[in-house]
């Protein structure tokens, strides 16, 4: 199977290609498939009427976007699997379902086999597929086999017997500040395993990426909620200074679906506004003068603002039909067509854009990530074992670790608190563990504790703190301190000392 755009209109059985985009536009409209939506054709270039449907027409539309992508994916391998079979989706059975997880899992014939997590995810697709088409009526039974479970809450539920009961709930990596500093200079500014910078970088996206990175590092946001936001909600640096500046995550980007407060720093906050002035300022008059937004057909342009509390987006369309949208509501695809009017014509309100001047899809930050990982292990790789490697979830969970640390820090040493002292501030503030549970926008304070700052939740952290160097060291204050939790928990990573002095 393969997954095409939907900017190609696919008919039944056939594929047809128009020429005039507002032909085009009309034909989806018609069909119900809408930009971002999948087409899945088979080897033969034909397309399941059944799987459109599914895919365009259920509640699979109401998936988040990545969750729609990575279900798309684990479809196309199943569907492949069958294929050489000699099957369509809809006859498969439950032996098929069975030989697949074996294939998929444990057999040496496989090079790319994956792990009990992965798998569990591929159930979970075909399960929520195979329960819409029995559902319909389309196959007779779903080739899932379930089980019964006693309930978290009492009670039982229905789970897929084919799970995997050892596959690993999380896989959580840490990096220290130090080491994440080493991973920004050499993978997104170029610099060598010397710390100078390389005369035969490019570097042509390097503010942007340097800024994302850090934004994501300083605040912990996921990937989705940093990706997606409007320079209308990026804070700006006052008169006044101040270490930290606050923001608000709308509901409709994050994860539960509320609103949230993030902080972040200073001069990341002074590195997003160098970002919008130079780079980003520069493809949006390359797009200009090329005439890129004069062809989106679905650009919307913001008029003006209204509301303190409750932000609106006034906007008029292509057609010149006016609308407005709260900015709390206001979805990733939504955010994308969102445009104000600048000195010279159309500007994004999306920050992050490509070099065509055009919004960059969040999807698109893993891309820039490997490409830094992969330029870490061809610099320091023959420097030491291990070159620092990140992805963007890895800098929500170093995030963590390094405000579960400052913040008992400030609490034990800093403040001079005495244990009442430090009990009545607890009652009135909560203690570090609810406050980086509240920053990263977690409901339950076991995934904040068990998964995210799993290295530190059996470590006493008062034993840890009481020796922390001062800035006179010649390091950064608390380097040291991350540099022995990395030594004694798994999973962080530092930079090796002996590196540490080469720059």
């Amino acid at each position: 199977m393969f997954w095409v755009p939907t900017k190609t209109f696919v008919g039944a059985g056939q594929i047809s290609v128009l020429t005039g985009w507002d032909d085009l536009h009309s034909r989806e409209e018609q069909t119900g498939v809408h930009p971002g939506d999948p087409i899945m054709l088979s080897p033969d270039y034909r397309v399941d009427e059944l799987l459109s449907e599914y895919l365009n027409r259920s509640s699979f539309v109401l998936l988040e976007h990545e969750t729609k992508r990575n279900y798309t994916s684990d479809y196309r391998v199943f569907f492949d699997f069958l294929w050489g079979r000699g099957k369509l989706w809809t006859q498969a059975t439950a032996d098929d379902l069975l030989d697949f997880h074996d294939w998929r899992v444990r057999s040496p014939q496989n090079p790319g086999r994956v792990g009990g997590a992965k798998w569990n995810r591929e159930l979970a697709a075909l399960t929520r597929l195979y329960d819409w088409a029995n559902r319909k009526g389309y196959v007779p039974s779903s080739p899932v086999e379930l089980r019964t479970i006693a309930g978290r809450y009492g009670g039982t539920t229905s789970v897929p017997a084919g799970r995997e009961k050892s596959a690993r709930t999380s896989n959580v990596h840490w990096l220290t500040p130090r080491a994440f500093r080493r991973w920004l200079d050499v993978g997104m500014r170029g610099h060598t395993a010397q710390g100078w910078p390389d005369v035969t970088w490019a570097g042509r996206l390097e503010a942007r990426n340097v800024a994302y990175a850090e934004l994501l590092f300083s605040s912990g946001m996921r990937l989705v909620e940093g990706a997606s936001l409007l320079t209308v909600e990026v804070p700006r640096i006052a008169l006044d200074g101040g270490r930290y500046y606050t923001g608000r995550l709308a509901r409709a980007v994050t994860k539960s679906k509320r609103p949230r407060t993030f902080y972040v720093a200073a001069p990341v906050v002074g590195g997003i506004e160098s970002y919008e002035e130079s780079s980003r300022a520069a493809a949006i008059r390359r797009a200009q003068a090329k005439g890129r937004y004069e062809e989106l057909a679905d650009l919307r342009l913001v008029t003006h603002m209204t509301g303190q509390r409750r932000r609106l987006l006034h906007w008029r369309d292509r057609d010149g039909a006016a609308g407005h949208t709260a900015l709390s509501e206001a979805t990733v695809a939504e955010r994308m067509t969102l445009y104000t009017e600048g000195p010279e014509g159309p500007e994004p309100l999306w920050l992050w854009l490509n070099e065509q001047g055009l919004p960059l899809r969040p999807a698109s930050w893993e891309n820039v990530f490997r490409a830094a990982n992969d330029r870490c292990r061809q610099e320091l790789g023959a420097l030491m074992a291990e070159p620092p490697f990140c992805t963007p979830h890895m800098c929500r969970h170093s995030f963590a670790l390094f405000m579960l640390v400052v913040l008992n820090h400030v609490m034990d040493a800093r403040m001079g608190l005495t244990a009442e002292e430090r009990r009545d501030f607890r009652l009135l503030y909560g203690d570090p563990w609810q406050m980086v549970q509240d920053l990263l926008g977690h409901a339950q304070r076991e995934t904040t504790r068990d998964i995210y700052l799993a290295p530190v939740a059996d470590l006493q952290l008062r034993s840890l703190l009481e020796d922390v160097p001062e800035l006179n060291t010649g390091r950064r204050p608390m380097d040291e301190t991350f540099a022995r939790l990395a030594r004694e928990a798994e999973g962080i990573q530092d930079v090796d000392d002996r590196l540490e002095g080469v720059a």
